[in-house]
């Protein structure tokens, strides 16, 4: 993994509406935007617009920590743990 790979993921995680939408994503993979926005409003939290979830799950994607797959035209998203392992074992490796 490199610098930059690992400041993407370390930059993802860093905004609580993502760290929100990981959540979501750990607890039940494999949800679409509208599915996403929904939970984000019935949450209790602050309702985000489509565009705004948008942009966030572009960040998540970009760093590796979530996937993508279709389901004929729906574009479901679920969690990718293995860059954030990968970030962590890199970020904390001894040096020699």
């Amino acid at each position: 993994m490199t610098d930059e790979e690992l400041d993407r993921v370390f930059k993802a995680l860093g905004d609580p509406t993502r760290r929100r939408i990981i959540d979501r994503l750990r607890e039940r993979p494999e949800q679409s935007l509208f599915e996403l926005c929904a939970g984000a409003a019935a949450d209790g939290g602050v309702a985000l617009s489509r565009q705004a979830v948008t942009q966030h799950l572009d960040l998540l994607e970009r760093a590796g920590l979530v996937r993508v797959a279709w389901a004929g035209r729906t574009k479901l998203h679920s969690l990718d743990l293995g860059p954030l392992h990968a970030a962590v074992a890199q970020w904390l490796r001894p040096h020699l």
